[in-house]
């Protein structure tokens, strides 16, 4: 599956300036992975890519390495760099660790964090149900990124933190798709406040337990997405 041509729709594609020229080029390429612009399976062009953003190759496949090494993209012989397709097995692996790891976040978050970011996190949930009335994949992952900000901010545990944005990269393609539909979404929100409630009880316990089930959740939605995809 080859990259549709560049059209009008694309110029968000482009990168604008040059410091941190790599990080941008990677950044533009997560989100056009994670909305499907570019879906699971589609090749990248180098050629096209460039023309596409703007930028070199030199820049480009910089940041193609560093998606390689997240494991979004896939080098195949004899056929270049796609789209990773994401098994029904490593979802079911990645969702695993992705509760246990989050189940910490919310343990040292009820611990650890102030008042200041307990608000800041309940406004990141207001805001995620207010994209959930009105869905867009865009407006859904930066709302998303926000919340996961204040909370492994709060939670204070910078490995943690590092390991679990890994993480959801690799599940953001299988989180749009799942959360575009209306039942998940208002399930997923009423998750989310309940864990809110938690946290700002400072119950612990509680907060890893909601937290963790939210997760197994999310994977169930996703694995039915993965399900759908391949029967």
């Amino acid at each position: 599956m080859a990259l549709t041509k560049t059209t009008g729709e694309d110029l968000s594609m482009k990168v604008q300036t040059l410091p941190g020229l790599r990080e941008q080029v990677a950044e533009r390429l997560r989100m056009a992975i994670a909305t499907g612009k570019f879906p699971a399976g589609a090749r990248l062009i180098e050629r096209e890519l460039c023309e596409m953003m703007g930028v070199s190759r030199t820049s480009l496949r910089e940041a193609l390495r560093e998606l390689q090494a997240d494991g979004l993209i896939t080098l195949q012989p004899n056929k270049g760099l796609s789209v990773s397709v994401v098994s029904e097995e490593t979802a079911r692996s990645i969702y695993e660790v992705r509760a246990m790891l989050e189940g910490l976040a919310a343990r040292l978050f009820a611990r650890h964090a102030t008042e200041a970011q307990m608000r800041e996190l309940r406004a990141s949930v207001d805001r995620l149900a207010e994209v959930y009335d009105n869905f867009s994949s865009e407006a859904f992952i930066a709302a998303k990124t926000h919340f996961y900000d204040v909370l492994l901010e709060g939670a204070g545990n910078p490995v943690a933190a590092d390991m679990l944005r890994r993480i959801h990269t690799r599940v953001s393609q299988l989180r749009v798709v799942s959360l575009s539909s209306a039942t998940r979404a208002q399930q997923s929100i009423r998750e989310l406040r309940e864990f809110l409630d938690a946290l700002e009880k400072r119950d612990e316990e509680r907060a890893w337990q909601v937290c963790v089930a939210h997760v197994e959740a999310a994977a169930t939605a996703a694995l039915r997405t993965i399900g759908a995809k391949t029967s």
